[in-house]
């Protein structure tokens, strides 16, 4: 609990001075406003940096030996980058601070050897002492075991069996790739290719690990000892005799799988943003043509490993490779922060930054275009924005709940058509719980999660809180004009209401954790019109309060989602969460407490000279417990939202009551 508060002015009519505090106040806002205007990119988008653990610039490594494309000096700073991330103890963990993870620390090790490193120096030794005292390589995840078998490591009986015919069975049939979330079935098609054909990598040196396992691959017998579930293990009886009855398949059967696996992803690969604009994704369809005997030469193949390279973030000395890029997410949160701590002092450079940023937004709706949200709902116009520069057939309703929140703000009649499909197209998307997941609707067999492949746990993508809050935020400032949208906000409240922890607060699925998701809940609420009296919000402040450091300050582990006992705590204070924090109080109507004051003290006092915040943590899954991501914007742009939010909040009195109600357009 605090031991301290925090007193700015009191926020009555007849304040009239500028206290010191009120100033820091204003300071604080101007300078992260300047410093955040100053990363614009001329054409109006923000976009950060995207960075995800080791596993994803070790497997760049990887990719180059398979396709014996080596940059020497790309690898090296590759291979710098990951030595310098190298925990302790010798493993690689998947987000900092976090215990080491086998299937990082293998591919690590891997791709280090593969740069020249000596397995005799210090580095590796500490690596590999701890991959065999972990169980060896043959411990690790479905996705390092497919890449070790490409690279002859281990027998391909080590991986599920996963043959392409998968794409001519029928839709009702138990497995789909239309039953498995976008992200899953973008990465899947073309393994099925390179799984089929049991690929080989092209390797030039012919470097292998085999001193990273306990029992000699080809004697392993446990390769799916991490399957329990009686379903699981039925499923891997059905692998069994799928591997004795693969010679049978007719050849004219496979080939027409082939050509169906081949043609689905080619109509997919998005140009120089990559099929589904993900890292593996992108790799497995390069590899996969590769394998299909597509020369290099070719256009798509050829745009298929620019849109790779252009995942990379080369520095001096070290470069890494990023999953995927945020610029629509990157830019339409800025644009809400922006809107929020420009709202009093309409500052000419910051409207012109809105004015371009918007413009930018806008032309990124995506309306007609084909994509595979339209499975499940057929009939629903296009509407939604993608997460990325380019990707048309995956379009999600997080992305689009922000920016279509960012454009009505601007109260401009140009966006009005934007706005319009963007409702219908949410308002169309909820699922039949009354949420929303992420890229699909109704995307809900559970029991995926439980087969051999699935070993992440992340195979589908039901509906979770923190993207239904979210959805109402938007439909909220839209029922007025569109009472047909009150019972899908019903609906969706009904569905958050059962989700609400005991304790209060709400789970995070795409940001760390339940103080991210209880932001994201309270938020929607405010817009959807629940009172704040409600017995669900006065809880969930409880919660938000009890879980405030004595320095002021807010932050949470991401360990949290292994042990959901430590929700809400960690061992230091973060400006991210601390902004979370903030903003969801504020949203429940807690402007005047002192836990607020206290956080907002908490930001002031740990601004850094240029303006910004410097959390080192990792702020979000991609997948919970197997898969986080730092995105580096959130610490620049979420605590001068809830600063502007703050000061909005309880210095009314200096803001021109026409601009609070409206921002004004140019």
């Amino acid at each position: 609990m605090l031991t301290e508060t925090f007193s700015l002015p009191d926020p009555t009519p007849s304040y009239t001075g500028a206290s010191h505090a009120q100033t820091n106040l204003d300071s604080a806002i101007e300078r992260a406003g300047a410093q955040l205007l100053g990363l614009q990119n001329e054409e109006g988008y923000w976009v950060f940096e995207l960075e995800a653990d080791c596993t994803i610039p070790a497997e760049y490594i990887l990719m180059m030996h398979y396709m014996d494309e080596i940059d020497p000096a790309l690898q090296a700073k590759i291979a710098n980058f990951l030595r310098s991330q190298q925990c302790v103890d010798g493993s690689y963990p998947l987000y900092t601070g976090g215990s080491g993870d086998i299937s990082c620390t293998v591919k690590s090790y891997y791709a280090m050897k593969m740069a020249g490193d000596a397995i005799d120096a210090a580095h590796m030794v500490k690596a590999r002492e701890w991959i065999l005292h972990q169980g060896g390589a043959a411990k690790a995840n479905v996705l390092t075991r497919c890449a070790l078998a490409m690279f002859e490591q281990i027998p391909w009986r080590g991986v599920p069996f996963i043959p392409v015919e998968i794409m001519l069975l029928p839709k009702w049939f138990p497995f789909h790739p239309d039953k498995v979330s976008y992200w899953s079935r973008t990465v899947m098609v073309p393994l099925f290719i390179l799984c089929t054909y049991k690929v080989k990598a092209r390797n030039p040196r012919k470097i292998g690990i085999a001193e990273l396992f306990v029992t000699p691959p080809d004697q392993e017998r446990h390769y799916f000892s991490h399957v329990k579930t009686p379903l699981g293990k039925a499923i891997l009886a059905l692998d069994r005799m799928g591997r004795l009855l693969e010679p049978l398949i007719p050849g004219f059967v496979r080939r027409k799988a082939t050509a169906k696996a081949r043609d689905w992803f080619m109509e997919r690969l998005n140009g120089y943003d990559g099929l589904g604009a993900i890292f593996t994704a992108m790799v497995n369809a390069y590899e996969a043509m590769d394998c299909l005997g597509i020369p290099a030469d070719n256009e798509q193949r050829r745009i298929a490993k620019a849109a790779i390279e252009r995942l990379l973030v080369v520095k001096e000395d070290t470069a890494y490779c990023q999953p995927c890029v945020s610029p629509i997410w990157d830019t339409a949160l800025v644009a809400l922060t922006l809107q929020e701590a420009d709202l009093r002092q309409r500052d000419l450079h910051t409207r012109q930054a809105l004015k371009s940023a918007l413009h930018w937004l806008a032309g990124k709706q995506l309306k007609d275009e084909p994509g595979d949200w339209r499975i499940q709902r057929p009939d629903l116009q296009g509407g939604g924005w993608a997460f990325q520069f380019g990707n048309s057939y995956y379009p999600d309703v997080d992305d689009t709940a922000v920016a279509a929140h960012a454009l009505i703000q601007a109260n401009d009649r140009q966006f009005a058509g934007n706005i319009e499909r963007a409702g219908i197209w949410i308002a169309g998307m909820q699922s039949g719980n009354g949420g929303y997941g992420a890229f699909d609707a109704d995307n809900t067999c559970h029991y995926l999660n439980h087969i051999p492949f699935a070993d992440h746990g992340a195979l589908i993508d039901p509906p979770t809180a923190d993207v239904s809050g979210r959805c109402i935020m938007l439909l909220g400032k839209l029922v007025d004009q569109h009472p047909e949208y009150r019972a899908v906000i019903d609906n969706c409240v009904d569905y958050l209401r059962k989700e609400q922890e005991t304790d209060g607060c709400w789970f995070g699925r795409w940001g760390a954790n339940y103080i991210y998701g209880t932001w994201s809940v309270l938020t929607g609420f405010e817009t959807a019109g629940i009172p704040k009296h409600d017995p669900c919000i006065r809880k969930a402040v409880i919660w938000l309060k009890s879980k405030q450091r004595a320095d002021g300050g807010w932050g949470e582990d991401n360990y949290s989602y292994y042990d959901s006992r430590i929700r809400g705590q960690f061992h230091i204070s973060t400006a991210f969460h601390t902004a979370l924090a903030l903003l969801a109080l504020l949203s429940a109507g807690e402007a005047d407490c002192h836990e607020v004051q206290s956080g907002v003290k908490y930001l002031l006092e740990n601004q850094q000279a240029d303006g910004f915040w410097n959390d080192e943590s990792f702020n979000a899954p991609g997948f919970p417990k197997v898969f986080y991501l730092k995105y580096h914007g959130y610490d620049k742009f979420f605590p001068l939202w809830a600063l502007g939010r703050y000061r909005n909040e309880c210095l009314p009195e200096h803001l021109n009551p026409v601009l609070k109600n409206s921002l004004s357009k140019d």
